[in-house]
């Protein structure tokens, strides 16, 4: 049911930021018949921000922690409701690989996260890893953890599908319009912009890069960085790279950098996408470098040169986008302190968007009923502030009902 009805322009939750986690939320959020606004500073699935450059991976053995694993399996349910929601190709298992020295993070936190949840996996040798896909070349000391549901999401195409489902369930949703403030009060969030005030009883924040100015005073720490995408001409036809042949990878040298990459989602023109993971510069959002030199390019060539021989040296394509990240490089979600009328979605750069879906998901369980059936501690706000990083999230829907709020759990299956 829709909240107690009210003036024209009212509020239950307001949404700042409809980037992947902002629109994932903002949709799930109307799904449960709330009244939606949504704020977005720039234009819909816009290529300013992170959510954007054709495919990011998804995986499940996830080397980061295997506290990520149960998110990302109610993350592949919903990113096939959500294809089969919009009728749009959203998601594309191709097979992945990690690959690196044996005792290389990639390899070993992907074997725990394996091992931990029952997920099927398989390690390879070098030569094993070469014969089932003969564009990689990796050294004797090589190993791979090969996960057949590994992959890749479009993210540009999922934030528009989230757009128009949030849209068609009757959110509310302004584009090109900055938030340029926030504050709580009594029974409710203010937000402005410089059209004016908006109110309702809850408020997401999801704004990516522009995350450290509205996030002022609450003692999260990020740090936002400028990441280059780059798209390489095969040397060999393109087909050798198709989807049906080629995995999504992450592979791992001895000193640690990690450069990931994708199956050709087109011709030998449109190139073969690859970009270092967390090798990046400090960037200002509204002031962010969009010119690629030629040099930039060279790092990543030195490090593919004898791993896939047939990627580069020509530059197809080149794009930067941003991080956004913690000093643990762990996720922010919940409310942060002395904050009950506020959950923070942020920072997922650099990792996060393959679960957009289930993170919309969370949030609209915290915005809704206080709690959510997940375990995200590891992403508690509070962490940085001080040595309580386990937050029981329950109370602050005692809290919102105690202020009289209406809204309703639209349960969670």
């Amino acid at each position: 049911m829709k909240a107690a009805s009210g003036a024209a322009g009212s509020y239950d939750v307001i949404v700042v930021g409809l980037g992947g986690m902002g629109s994932a939320a903002a949709a799930e959020l109307a799904r449960r018949d709330l009244r939606v606004l949504g704020i977005e500073r720039h234009g819909a699935a816009h290529d300013r921000g992170s959510s954007h450059g054709e495919s990011r991976v998804i995986r499940q053995a996830y080397f980061e922690d295997p506290a990520y694993v149960p998110l990302l399996l109610r993350a592949y349910e919903l990113w096939r409701e959500l294809e089969a929601a919009t009728g749009k190709d959203l998601i594309t298992e191709t097979g992945g690989v990690m690959i690196g020295p044996e005792h290389s993070r990639t390899v070993t936190g992907s074997l725990l996260s394996a091992e931990t949840w029952g997920l099927p996996h398989e390690l390879l040798d070098a030569s094993e890893i070469t014969r089932r896909f003969p564009t990689f070349s990796p050294g004797p000391d090589d190993v791979g953890l090969y996960e057949q549901h590994a992959g890749f999401v479009r993210p540009e195409a999922t934030v528009a599908a989230h757009i128009g489902l949030a849209r068609a369930r009757g959110a509310e949703l302004h584009l090109d319009e900055t938030v340029t403030g926030w504050e709580s009060q009594r029974g409710g969030v203010v937000v402005t912009t410089p059209l004016g005030s908006y109110r309702a009883p809850k408020l997401v924040l999801s704004p990516g890069a522009w995350g450290p100015e509205l996030f002022a005073g609450l003692g999260i720490p990020l740090t936002v960085e400028r990441l280059v995408q780059f798209w390489l001409r095969p040397q060999v036809p393109v087909e050798q790279f198709a989807p049906n042949q080629q995995p999504i990878y992450v592979w791992e040298d001895a000193a640690g950098a990690q450069v990931y990459g994708f199956p050709a989602l087109g011709t030998s023109a449109d190139g073969v996408k690859a970009a270092f993971f967390r090798r990046s510069t400090p960037a200002v959002p509204d002031a962010l470098n969009r010119e690629v030199a030629d040099e930039e390019v060279v790092p990543l060539l030195d490090f593919l040169a004898h791993r896939i021989p047939a990627l580069g040296p020509e530059v197809c394509r080149a794009v930067p986008c941003m991080y956004t990240t913690t000093p643990d490089e762990h996720f922010v979600l919940g409310y942060p302190r002395g904050e009950e009328k506020v959950v923070i979605c942020s920072p997922c750069s650099g990792h996060g968007f393959k679960f957009v879906p289930v993170i919309g998901e969370v949030v609209a369980d915290l915005v809704t009923s206080g709690s959510t059936r997940f375990d995200i501690s590891l992403f508690d706000p509070t962490r940085f502030v001080d040595q309580t990083r386990f937050v029981d999230q329950t109370r602050f829907a005692q809290s919102s009902e105690a202020e009289g709020a209406t809204l309703t759990d639209g349960g969670t299956p």
